[in-house]
């Protein structure tokens, strides 16, 4: 797959290009690259798409945003997965949001991309003020498609929902919705060596975000290494007992394992919330309820094996 920052002054090919900010990459979306894979191919055009960084609502309001649910690379590595050719990654900044209809059809859509297909969501809004709709875009003679919503055991797939059910640590219901376990990928970084002072040492796995969608503890199991997916158990949260106003943190300790892994690209997909974060009075009832957890981690493995 392409990836491109910037638009071209001319374009490689027609495309079918769908667009959006894909958050997450559930079923909905999908559902879309599915739908622009086929258009792609039967019409002979590049199977592109157009998505934004940031997400518009953290440029416009950033307070109030809501948690992200992947960076940008986890949304890259899914639309490779998902058959797109060319992904434009469009920095979202003033003279972007301040684009009107005409130009962004003219200038990005015709110009640059020659666009002959777009394949959207139902809430498909562009332009400044969010002003432009999938009307204005067949005004000017480009063929829409606008995707159904996805439903699943009558809930709208959004990326909003599976907000929700990760908030409230159903990762069952999010994993339906997502077509996959949620999972968070970054590279293994230096921490502060505590967890290897408890007896538990843990690989400290980089966010691109510090608001995560999930906080607590967890069973997961972590892949990209030679070995294969390795289980353990994780704690994503601001670490209370250790540190005040602390940054989120994810960490993994792994069972069985010792080797180092620093600097290696992994991912952790999270199967099944053990507890709620919690502030200990002291390190030794902490180092306790660390070993209770593995405890319950390792039963967790158990029974789904």
């Amino acid at each position: 797959m392409q990836i491109f920052r910037h638009f071209p002054e001319h374009p490689t090919a027609p495309a079918a290009l769908a667009i959006g900010n894909f958050d997450g990459v559930h079923l909905g979306h999908q559902a879309i690259l599915h739908r622009l894979a086929e258009v792609a191919e039967k019409q002979r055009l590049a199977c592109s798409l157009l998505t934004f960084e940031p997400h518009p609502r953290e440029f416009f309001a950033p307070d109030k945003a809501p948690a992200r649910l992947a960076s940008m690379r986890e949304k890259l590595e899914q639309f490779a997965e998902h058959g797109v050719a060319q992904a434009y990654v469009c920095h979202f900044d003033a003279a972007f949001a301040a684009m009107g209809v005409e130009a962004f059809i003219e200038q990005i859509l015709r110009r640059s991309l020659d666009v002959r297909c777009v394949l959207v969501g139902q809430d498909f809004r562009f332009g400044a003020g969010r002003a432009g709709s999938v009307d204005d875009l067949r005004a000017a003679g480009i063929a829409v498609e606008s995707l159904p919503d996805v439903t699943v055991d009558g809930v709208r797939v959004s990326s909003t929902a599976v907000r929700q059910a990760l908030a409230a640590g159903d990762l069952a219901q999010a994993k339906r919705l997502l077509g996959r376990d949620y999972s968070i990928s970054g590279h293994v970084v230096h921490g502060d060596k505590l967890g290897r002072i408890l007896g538990y040492p843990t690989a400290n796995v980089q966010m691109q975000h510090d608001r995560p969608p999930l906080s607590g503890i967890y069973a997961v199991k972590l892949s990209g290494l030679e070995t294969g997916d390795q289980p353990g158990v994780a704690s994503l949260g601001v670490r209370p007992t250790m540190k005040q106003n602390g940054a989120p943190t994810l960490e993994v300790h792994l069972f069985d394992f010792d080797r180092d892994i620093y600097g290696q690209h992994v991912r952790v997909r999270f199967l099944h919330k053990l507890r709620d974060e919690a502030k200990f009075p002291d390190m030794e009832t902490l180092k306790q309820q660390i070993a209770a957890d593995e405890l319950a981690a390792r039963d967790y493995f158990k029974t789904t094996t």
